[in-house]
């Protein structure tokens, strides 16, 4: 089996914390089903510095990256199926789906 990364991008604000609250127990519940095939469950980002190849820098992400998850899968197939009802998804975000290559040093 091999790990994807599930990256979440974009994606609705809560607007009221009971609506914040609401949506982080569907995003556990989510997990939860997920069994044993999660690895790495939750990875918010925050403050995130772009830096362009001359070393700039500018605050703030040119791609909305908001955070991944790590799942173990057999296919890339199975791991779309896992992220199909990821609760993102409901609040406008998109997800990328990649598998993980394990480099040797």
């Amino acid at each position: 089996m091999a790990n994807y990364m599930i990256t979440y991008f974009g994606g609705d604000q809560p607007t009221t914390p009971e609506a914040g609250k609401q949506h982080f127990a569907e995003y556990k519940q989510w997990l939860g089903h997920l069994g044993d095939a999660v690895v790495s469950p939750a990875n918010p980002l925050k403050g995130t510095v772009t830096m362009g190849p001359d070393g700039s820098t500018d605050v703030g992400s040119k791609t909305a990256m908001s955070g991944y998850t790590v799942v173990e899968a057999d296919s890339i197939e199975a791991a779309l199926e896992m992220a199909k009802s990821c609760p993102f998804l409901s609040i406008n975000g998109t997800l990328e789906v990649a598998e993980m290559i394990q480099m040797s040093m």
